[in-house]
């Protein structure tokens, strides 16, 4: 068990340093220059003749002897004004000549030979501006052919199956890939696709929830939920101006969504706890625990931004009532140092089993609790301070419990605990918990630049060493696409360590450093086009500025371009990303568009769109407003 993360603390502990060191020579200079018995030494001649010797003196020391070593400790300063000057009391004593240095205000971390997080930017990442639009709008052309193929191939279906140019509804038949890429096509300003989806959500959507049967309460709230409110704010706001002539008003997406919403509340109320149940059957109002009884925590614990923001415009509470109060259920459970089994009981209201990871049925559960207090306004001393608390105590608990390094290379992972803290660790980790890395980030820096942030001294050591570890999970999950033939990660993939090895079973690209390093077994190589990565380095990007998160993400979309796009029209999920040419699967989830395109997009184009400190993203990557920029119904 890692009683600390996997590297030094000496790794952070140079952004964390309050003030730099400055030499012995500058402090001594300081007082000569600046002493109180300065003016009375020097107005005789013996004085002068002293302080002529003891400079030259000195002078001989420093340039014959070898330099002293100062620690890198916190320095006592007499005096400090409130621009960060320091003030020197007193005049020149050896107490004073020879104390320890001041040290300045905080810098940004040197380069450092063979940190993942070292800021020595490749030149081949430093393209200019223009060249990043061009990108962008390739990223957008990729959506316009997705949008193509579904429209031509699966209109009205949940998603498309591009290789047998026909749709399946998988979701409950929603039409989930249509709500699901409608804030992207708003964002990227694509018109027609705007008025394409918009007109379909005006015309069968409200239809089709009248009269469609069982459905999955957390997907229909992340993908549809989700997709209708963020429609409706991106409408009625600052994008509305630009599709004022496509698809509905505003009001269309909002009472369509307070519709849905009113039959998703089944759950809730059907539970005798504040757990709901995991199915909604949408025409009768009624709902079901799944098979076996219990409900995903991540599933119960990720309605909460849906919920609170229809609340918000609706003007009607009991959304965001029911769903809070599985949150607040939550905070008098017992956890194991923050962190959660991946199931939970409706009937009970309690954890069931001892299987802690953030990868499948525990992942958005942490991204919530940090979410949703930014979505409240981050303010302290109200009633949602718990969450961050809950979240800030998770994390801590993933650093202790969770948190290993690869060999023979050192890459930093997340593992799982699948039989609970005091049973063995598993180096398995999910490309889902690749949304780690940029949760983290944002919740380091509450959603302004690590710089901004920085200048008004609002880190704390735990932040800097989350935002330390956010970048060498980033660098991690990037090194799960470049490890394989084709470029592409791998749903799961397992970590080599002191205690667990596997031979054979590599990524396929014998040029990666990392090659033995990361096991991917046959059973795990597909991949769904996932975003989580991808999420990632654009919440990275947001808030380091380094380039080289850009560069990253334009070599995952090359390979999405090279293996998953079909000519016909979409893009399909692989079977086998460690071969060439890929086996395909046939599928392009909804998610494709409404998320990996989406980050994408903002990733390769301007900050200000989209910010960070005004809008957090749901689970399924749909911009909601932070309290305080909502416009009202």
């Amino acid at each position: 068990m890692s009683s600390s993360l996997p590297y030094s603390v000496k790794d952070v502990h140079y952004d964390n340093a309050k003030f730099r060191q400055r030499s012995y020579l500058k402090v001594m200079t300081q007082n000569l220059l600046t002493g109180s018995r300065k003016r009375d030494c020097l107005s005789c001649s013996t004085g002068k003749f002293l302080v002529l010797l003891l400079v030259f003196g000195l002078a001989y020391l420093f340039l014959t002897s070898t330099p002293v070593h100062v620690p890198n400790q916190v320095a006592k300063v007499s005096e400090s004004n409130e621009k960060g000057e320091f003030k020197i009391n007193g005049g020149i004593s050896f107490k004073n000549l020879w104390r320890r240095a001041p040290r300045l205000p905080p810098r940004l971390p040197p380069d450092e030979k063979g940190s993942n997080t070292s800021y020595h930017i490749d030149p081949n990442m430093l393209v200019s501006e223009s060249l990043w639009i061009s990108r962008q709008q390739k990223v957008k052309d990729a959506f316009i052919h997705a949008w193509s193929g579904y429209k031509r191939y699966a209109m009205g279906n949940d998603e498309l199956m591009p290789l047998s140019q026909t749709g399946t509804d998988g979701l409950g038949g929603l039409g989930a890939t249509i709500v699901d890429a409608l804030d992207t096509a708003m964002i990227m300003g694509a018109s027609d696709i705007v008025s394409e989806a918009g007109s379909w959500v005006e015309k069968h959507l409200l239809d089709r929830i009248k009269e469609k049967g069982q459905v999955n309460l957390f997907e229909t709230t992340i993908r549809v939920l989700g997709g209708l409110l963020s429609a409706y704010h991106l409408r009625a706001g600052e994008y509305g101006k630009n599709f004022e002539n496509e698809g509905p008003k505003p009001a269309v997406y909002l009472e369509t969504a307070k519709n849905l919403a009113d039959r998703l509340l089944s759950a809730f109320t059907s539970s005798r706890t504040s757990i709901p149940f995991s199915d909604v059957v949408l025409q009768n109002f009624s709902a079901y625990a799944a098979p076996g009884g219990l409900s995903s925590t991540s599933e119960v614990s990720t309605l909460q931004l849906e919920f609170n923001y229809l609340s918000t415009v609706s003007g009607d509470p009991k959304y965001s009532v029911a769903a809070m109060k599985v949150l607040e259920h939550m905070k008098n459970l017992p956890k194991v140092e923050g962190l959660v089994p991946i199931y939970i009981s409706p009937d009970t209201g309690d954890f069931i089993g001892e299987t802690i990871r953030l990868g499948s049925r525990g992942d958005s559960y942490y991204e919530y609790l940090l979410k949703v207090w930014i979505q409240k306004g981050m303010r302290e001393n109200n009633n949602f301070t718990y969450l961050h608390d809950m979240y800030e105590e998770a994390m801590k608990g993933v650093k202790h419990l969770l948190v290993r390094k690869s060999v023979p290379n050192g890459l930093v992972f997340v593992g799982e605990l699948p039989y609970g803290s005091n049973a063995a660790f598993s180096p398995k980790m999910d490309h889902l918990v690749c949304f780690l890395p940029g949760t983290l980030a944002l919740g380091a820096t509450k959603g302004m630049s690590r710089d901004e942030a920085m200048r008004k001294s609002l880190l704390s050591f735990d932040d800097l060493e989350n935002l330390k570890l956010a970048e060498d999970l980033a660098k991690t999950c990037f090194e799960m696409y470049e490890v394989t033939s084709t470029g592409l990660a791998p749903e799961i993939a397992y970590f080599h360590t002191e205690e667990y090895s596997e031979q054979g079973l590599g990524g396929g690209n014998k040029k990666s450093k990392y090659i033995d390093d990361i096991i991917i077994k046959s059973l795990d190589r597909h991949n769904l086009l996932r975003p989580e990565t991808v999420e990632s380095l654009f919440v990275l990007y947001r808030i380091t500025g380094n380039p080289k998160y850009r560069a990253w993400g334009w070599q995952i979309f090359e390979a999405f371009e090279r293996h998953t796009k079909v000519s016909s029209g979409g893009y399909t999920s692989l079977d086998d990303v460690t071969s060439i040419p890929p086996r395909r699967r046939d599928k392009m989830e909804t998610f494709f568009l409404g998320e990996t395109l989406k980050y994408l997009y903002l990733l390769f184009g301007d900050s200000s769109a989209i910010p960070l400190d005004k809008y957090v993203f749901n689970s399924e990557a749909h911009p909601l407003p932070i309290e305080g920029n909502t416009p009202m119904k």
